[in-house]
């Protein structure tokens, strides 16, 4: 037996940027499409950071015919001089050394939203070839990496004219990394258009040379966030024109832009140093607790509240409001590497420090558009008053049977961090999913048919369906964030909720109406990943006879025991994989079963392929462009055909079929 001595030899350290190979999900969040475009990403913000400090006003970014991606900017490039501490050119320090740039100490950037100086060096080990190329001081310099590892040290190639200088970025994704290689180019362009707004000085320029998508475009938005509202609220019914400040306080500069339209609900968009903060944090807090504190006082000065009335709540002030919060913040702290979450306790102090002293400088002078607030938050407030009423009604007397309706299949355990409940379409697959699941963790809900489509649907029709009643008492997290003011995520009894459909259109649809669902009335749900989607096989191949290991281990053994089924048995996840199992196994040689259903799987065969949590394959719901969510959900979901019908012909191309 060999020794499995524990000593100081058994600690291992992983050199350079092996680590970030080792574990690239801790610097870029997922080796999926979102990580994969996270790469260009921190190459920009490294450039927006130049533009910043005042040395750039032009960043080319081009997805290229050979699958690589090239950011090019017009600043100071990178210094090539060589670092008296390390005896390494500064190129290299921050292509291959981790937390190695000029965000740190007195002489780099006052302001950065590059990812805490290892955004360069990440991208480097994450990327099959990397070249970089720096001009500064009339030459051009180049240097060659792949997988991190330097191939040419910085070298000389050419000259230009001294005031011609800049950094450009070129590298190929890694596709020992990464699912896909193939960058998203809708994500990236709304991603730099995005900060084409919150930069009105920066033009980008846009290029996609990839076969069928080639496209030029330039960015630059002179209104700023202003112009981002605008664009946010296209289609919908303005109430009065966006409401702008900018000022800063303790070296933290806040930027805000807000419109109301009629539309229910809320949409604010936080960002800090150019990165959007998906999941809010100190800024937003800061500037929702003044807005809600200054809508009270004001409606109570002009009478909208009555003495006896109490306070308008959060949600009904923001009610119909779109807005954009931008920090500046020297020493941005922020929940996790990838940085969704702003943490710093002074941006909340000086967000609501400035949102306090603006906000009743305009409403002062603008009545008419304060009534209009006010108007929007009477309106939330009846609505959620009829909400609290009917929930009464319709929801929390249901709480008694749930468990006993024959419904929810609950599972025993109480610690929701362990506890994950699948959404089952029917009551065959739900019959077959209750025999098979692990009672102790896992809870099945079956629903029957499609659930309501929301985007189309009036809130008395939505708090009135059946499956969504289910859900809610099922979450036990509360409902309608951004209409009540009751969804608390902090309640939630299942950390995993498992969309786990039929591998059909009808299935497809199922899952597309419930993500509709929950992104528009429990958005934190999948912000803070909670939400996935079941992955069932297509097909079950099952060899005719017995693998030739097979039958000679057990002749050696002499036993007649049964064939061990992992060696003859194999489930295939779509056509693709179909279409390389017949290459390996000639006609004839095997049988296939096509699973039109969850239903024709048997307890064994469910279990294996998609609740087993060692085996099964579970796609995490994930946003990476919040306005794009919003544009697409409302078009491919509402009521208005011909924009559905122009992005399905566009698209269609793109769609991979498994039916």
């Amino acid at each position: 037996m060999a020794s499995k001595t524990y000593d100081a030899n058994s600690i291992s350290v992983l050199e350079g940027l092996e680590a970030v190979r080792k574990r690239p999900g801790m610097y870029i969040g997922s080796v999926s499409t979102k990580g994969l475009n996270h790469l260009i990403y921190e190459i920009v913000d490294n450039s927006v950071d130049e533009f910043l400090a005042g040395y750039c006003d032009e960043i080319t970014v081009s997805l290229n015919k050979d699958g690589t991606a090239t950011i090019t900017d017009n600043g100071r490039g990178i210094p090539v001089g060589i670092n008296e501490r390390t005896g390494k050119t500064a190129v290299e320090m921050v292509f291959t050394m981790l937390h190695a740039g000029g965000k740190f100490g007195d002489g780099g950037y006052k302001i950065s939203g590059g990812l805490h100086g290892v955004g360069a060096s990440v991208v480097n080990a994450l990327s099959t070839w990397l070249t970089v190329t720096v001009k500064q001081g009339g030459k051009v310099y180049q240097q060659r990496y792949e997988r991190g590892k330097i191939i040419t040290p910085l070298e000389v190639i050419g000259t230009c004219r001294k005031s011609d200088t800049g950094t450009n970025v070129q590298f190929l994704p890694d596709p020992e990394i990464f699912d896909k290689t193939y960058f998203k180019a809708a994500m990236v362009r709304n991603r730099l258009h995005e900060t084409a707004y919150l930069n009105p000085k920066l033009t980008i320029h846009y290029v996609n040379e990839r076969e069928g998508e080639e496209t030029t475009v330039d960015y630059h938005e002179p209104e700023g966030i202003c112009a981002y509202v605008k664009k946010l609220n296209e289609g919908k019914q303005m109430l009065h024109e966006p409401v702008y400040f900018k000022r800063m306080i303790d070296g933290i500069e806040a930027e805000v832009a807000f419109q109301y339209t009629e539309d229910f609900g809320e949409n604010i968009l936080g960002f800090c140093n150019n990165i959007y903060t998906i999941e809010g944090g100190t800024h937003i807090t800061g500037f929702k607790t003044k807005f809600t504190t200054i809508m009270n006082q004001y409606a109570r000065e002009i009478g909208v509240l009555k003495e006896k009335d109490s306070n308008f709540t959060g949600t009904d002030v923001r009610n119909g409001m779109t807005a954009i919060v931008s920090v500046k913040h020297p020493e941005p702290r922020f929940e996790g590497q990838t940085k969704t979450k702003l943490d710093n306790p002074d941006a909340a102090k000086a967000v609501g420090e400035i949102a306090g002293e603006e906000l009743v400088l305009y409403f002062d002078k603008n009545l008419d558009t304060l009534k209009k607030v006010l108007a929007c938050a009477e309106k939330s407030a009846k609505i959620r008053k009829a909400e609290e009423k009917a929930k009464t009604n319709m929801l929390v007397k249901q709480k008694l049977s749930i468990d006993s309706n024959g419904k929810l299949a609950n599972c025993e355990s109480r610690k929701a961090q362990d506890c994950e409940i699948f959404i089952v379409e029917g009551d065959s697959a739900g019959g077959s999913a209750k025999t098979a699941r692990n009672r102790k963790t896992q809870a099945i809900l079956p629903i029957r048919g499609k659930i309501l489509n929301v985007e189309k649907a009036t809130m008395d029709k939505v708090l009135a369906n059946a499956e969504i009643k289910t859900m809610i008492n099922a979450f036990g997290c509360g409902f309608s964030e951004g209409y009540g003011n009751d969804f608390d995520i902090s309640k939630l009894r299942y950390h995993k909720i498992i969309i786990m459909t039929d591998a059909d259109v009808d299935g497809a649809h199922i899952d597309t109406l419930l993500l509709t669902f929950f992104y528009r009335f429990m958005p934190e749900l999948i912000n803070q990943g909670h939400v996935y989607i079941a992955t069932p096989p297509l097909y079950r191949a099952e060899l005719k006879k017995v693998p030739k290991a097979d039958k000679a281990s057990k002749k050696a053994e002499g036993t007649k025991t049964k064939v061990d089924k992992s060696r003859t048995v194999q489930y295939l996840y779509d056509d693709k994989a179909l279409e390389r199992y017949k290459e390996l196994h000639a006609s004839g040689t095997f049988t296939l079963q096509r699973y039109k259903g969850l239903g024709e799987m048997d307890p064994e065969q469910l279990w294996e392929t998609t609740l087993n949590p060692e085996t099964r394959i579970l796609k995490q719901v994930e946003i990476e462009d919040a306005r794009m969510a919003t544009e697409v959900t409302s078009m491919l979901m509402g009521s208005d055909v011909p924009p559905r019908r122009a992005f399905i012909h566009a698209h269609a191309n793109e769609a991979e079929i498994d039916a």
